[in-house]
């Protein structure tokens, strides 16, 4: 439920006592041969929580265990892909190679961090690049692995953090790098620029820099199918960025959108026509909402596609002949598939795959009608299908796995939630109840922000929160407030800068609906959220405090101030966009005013605190400072921190630990 980026580093060691000092730290439950107690891992330090009885390990265990797939990407040549999937018993997800539907998955991967990006060598498939960090900080390098023998070779920079883009001959790759911060270490901040690189991965010696691009935000690099040129996004909000073409031999650049005298927009995911004259994106700059275009160099003109579908197209993808665009449409929540003819722009009929969240959606690069995409929803946590859009069959690659004793199909799915607001604007949300048979009455309510703040809860798996509906009886509301993708730019514009508080006032408003809901109790509410989410949870604790009985802040902000001051440089600019610049004296006063950090003595109900140590996004600090402030208060206050995580916990030992430990937040805040 919060906002983060795939891959993690190594483990960094530390001194609790280091950063801990004077605070008293709970080790009832660490203490070697307790009997009946759960004992954390050695990356977690666990300060203020109490002992956790190894009976909620035992019941929760059942919850812990979905293990669903993603699709990574076809081969280039056979029928086969790669997917992503956590084993059985293990600690992270992996690569795998899947050779036919159903068939053996073969591991390819078998690291302690995660793999946030895998590709098979585009031309014969002979060897992967992939991408990961260690330990959650993001610090991204990319690699070569050879299939034979599985070793792996380091393909860029390990003072940068990169990220990489296929060249159409599938001879090099682009390395697009921003270098590392480095003012952790007690050094002055690097100025913001992106490194093109060209890099030929079997010989990584022999590289070329391209150019060298001014700041952050860089991405959604794609080369037209003669490798001359370069389309580029550069990215400032939600609705605000430009599309450069660079020219891949002298690195020049040109900004062909917004097109001279043109408000700003969103433009994103592009794809080029067979003949390099026609680009293919995603923009909402002719309305509301994110629509299919396609930009013609020839005559610089801007043709929407999907205009009579009234939700934003979240991205597309055109199948390898260039003659079939898919779709994923984002309609209110829930995924839809739309296909278009590439060269007329009308729309094709549409597949029924049923409610839930789309994933992939990439066409095979040799049979043209295949493609593949991964599918979850409240009742599984995702399997990769494939579609020929000739014969319309669709076909299911994987089975997802669950503990035995646990149905997911039987899980419920959310009802959808719309409010009017403090300001009379219209809201939504999902609300998950749990089986009146089972829990009849009212029911104790968790409120879920989502992070972003641009992010969207959507209808799909909720993984372990389904056991606060099955085995506590804990309703579940997530709150889309204002600020959310997914409602129209307008929407997701009403809660930047000094209209930050209108989306707390939201949350605000969701709990007195509560009030209203016949099956809901009022008098029995905890708020939760990760990363913005985080803020949120913090800001309605110190809002409404006397309408909860607890809060749960995962990698949140605590104040705006010191979050832009100590998140990663490449950040910070495209942060205070959103935020506002706290080097102006008002907003800086402003971001003050509002901070939950300085409003920490409004917060009387108890606390649970969530961070990664080597979290690049919202640093510890922002934790830390919050539980030292609000213990103040009296209240309990409960804080877990690992070492080897960043934002947010990926590893399967210390997401259960945290899941653990919440469950017993929320038993005693509002079942005991």
């Amino acid at each position: 439920m919060y906002a983060g980026q795939s891959g993690r580093l190594t483990t960094t060691e530390f001194s609790m006592r280091h950063f801990f000092a004077g605070a008293i730290v709970a080790l009832t439950f660490t203490t070697a041969g307790a009997q009946g107690f759960i004992t954390p891992n050695p990356n977690l330090m666990a300060d203020g929580i109490p002992a956790i009885a190894q009976a909620i390990a035992d019941k929760v265990a059942l919850y812990t265990d979905f293990r669903g797939h993603t699709f990574v990407g076809w081969h280039p040549v056979q029928r086969s892909m790669l997917v992503r999937h956590r084993e059985e018993g293990a600690n992270l997800a992996q690569i795998y190679w899947l050779k036919s539907p159903g068939g053996q998955l073969e591991r390819l991967t078998d690291f302690a961090d995660t793999v946030s990006a895998a590709s098979f060598a585009p031309k014969h498939g002979n060897y992967l690049v992939f991408a990961r960090d260690a330990g959650g900080n993001e610090a991204t390098q990319v690699f070569r692995m050879d299939l034979d023998t599985r070793q792996s070779t380091l393909l860029s920079n390990p003072q940068e953090r990169s990220a990489y883009t296929w060249s159409r001959r599938g001879d090099r790759i682009l390395l697009e790098s921003v270098p590392l911060d480095k003012t952790a270490q007690g050094g002055t901040r690097n100025q913001v620029f992106t490194t093109l690189t060209l890099v030929d991965p079997m010989k990584p010696e022999s590289r070329s820099k391209l150019v060298e691009l001014p700041g952050g935000g860089w991405g959604s690099f794609q080369f037209t199918h003669d490798d001359a040129t370069l389309v580029a996004q550069q990215y400032r909000t939600p609705n605000d960025s430009d599309v450069f073409l660079i020219d891949a031999k002298t690195g020049l650049r040109e900004k062909i959108l917004p097109q001279p005298g043109s408000t700003a927009a969103r433009y994103s995911g592009f794809e080029w026509s067979k003949d390099n004259q026609r680009l293919f994106l995603t923009t909402n700059s002719r309305g509301e909402f994110s629509e299919l275009a396609v930009y013609d160099r020839r005559d610089k003109s801007l043709t929407v596609l999907s205009h009579a579908i009234p939700w934003d197209v979240e991205n597309f993808s055109l199948s390898a002949d260039g003659q079939r665009l898919m779709a994923v449409v984002n309609n209110n929540g829930r995924d839809e598939m739309h296909f278009f003819d590439a060269t007329t722009g009308k729309e094709l009929a549409r597949p029924d795959l049923g409610a839930g969240s789309i994933g992939g959606g990439e066409w095979h690069n040799a049979q043209h009608s295949l493609l593949a995409f991964s599918l979850n929803s409240p009742q599984s946590p995702g399997d990769v299908y494939s579609l020929d859009t000739k014969t319309g069959t669709t076909e299911r690659w994987t089975v997802a796995g669950a503990a035995g004793g646990v149905q997911p199909e039987t899980f419920v799915s959310p009802e959808l939630v719309q409010i009017k607001s403090f300001d009379g604007l219209n809201i939504s949300g999902w609300l998950y109840l749990p089986d009146p048979a089972k829990f009849p009455g009212k029911r104790p309510v968790l409120v879920n922000f989502h992070g972003g703040p641009a992010g969207q809860s959507t209808f799909r798996f909720m993984g372990r929160y389904n056991y606060f509906l099955n085995e506590m009886g804990v309703a579940v509301l997530l709150p889309n407030v204002r600020g959310s993708m997914g409602y129209g730019k307008t929407f997701v514009d009403l809660d930047n800068g000094f209209k930050r508080k209108d989306s707390v006032k939201d949350g605000g408003a969701f709990l007195n609906w509560v009030a209203t809901h016949p099956r809901l109790d009022a008098k029995r509410i905890v708020v939760s959220g990760g990363s913005y989410g985080g803020y949120m949870s913090l800001a309605t604790a110190a809002d409404y405090s006397p309408l909860i009985r607890g809060a749960i802040d995962v990698v949140g902000i605590s104040n705006f101030v010191t979050f832009l001051n100590n998140t990663e440089s490449y950040r910070r600019d495209l942060r205070r966009v959103e935020y506002g610049d706290e080097r102006d004296p008002a907003m800086r006063a402003f971001q003050e005013k509002i901070a939950p950090l300085n409003n920490a003595s409004s917060i009387t109900v108890p606390l649970f605190v969530v961070q990664g140590k080597n979290d690049p996004r919202v640093p510890f600090t922002e934790a830390q400072q919050i539980v030292s402030a609000v213990r103040k208060n009296g209240v309990p206050v409960w804080y877990l921190l690992a070492d080897n995580e960043g934002h947010g916990f990926r590893r399967k030992a210390n997401a259960d630990f945290e899941f653990y430990s919440t469950v017993r937040f929320l038993e005693k805040t509002l079942i005991e």
